[in-house]
């Protein structure tokens, strides 16, 4: 489900759902690319036969910033603002991890609008978002996005 809508429109979708992406693999291979990246290749994410045999979670994971980075091709799922002449990403208020992501796992994001300020050219949306995995128990990310869309 998207929302599509205009950005005069936002504020009225303040305290409800937005929508729900669609499922999402995480790949070892962007594990291990997001790695190369940012320069962080602890075990748990990048060495598979160590993982397996030796972390808690069974075999590699992906980063949390990973999970996190994921936010946002999901949320393009999410809402649609079809007069926006710029959307930018303000920040996040908090962000958590509840549960892993082992790699080759679906993911897909849920996000209700819980705040609207207006803003010069626009407004500012805070945002409740929440990722979950594919037959997880948990989340596996739980944060507070916030956007700036502009007319």
């Amino acid at each position: 489900m998207t929302t599509t809508t205009t950005v005069a429109e936002l504020p009225k979708y303040v305290g409800r759902e937005l929508g729900t992406s669609d499922w999402l693999e995480v790949p070892q291979e962007r594990v291990a690319t997001f790695a190369d990246a940012t320069d962080d290749h602890q075990w748990i994410h990048v060495d598979v036969e160590r993982a397996t045999k030796e972390s808690p979670f069974g075999g590699p994971i992906a980063h949390g910033y990973l999970t996190l980075s994921l936010l946002i091709p999901l949320w393009s799922q999410v809402l649609t603002v079809t007069d926006a002449t710029m959307a930018v990403n303000y920040g996040l208020n908090k962000v958590r991890f509840p549960a892993p992501v082992p790699s080759g796992s679906k993911i897909r994001l849920t996000a209700c609008l819980a705040n609207v300020e207006e803003i010069k050219g626009g407004y500012q949306l805070t945002v409740n978002a929440v990722i979950e995995r594919e037959g997880g128990d948990k989340p596996v990310c739980i944060a507070e996005p916030v956007f700036r869309f502009y007319a």
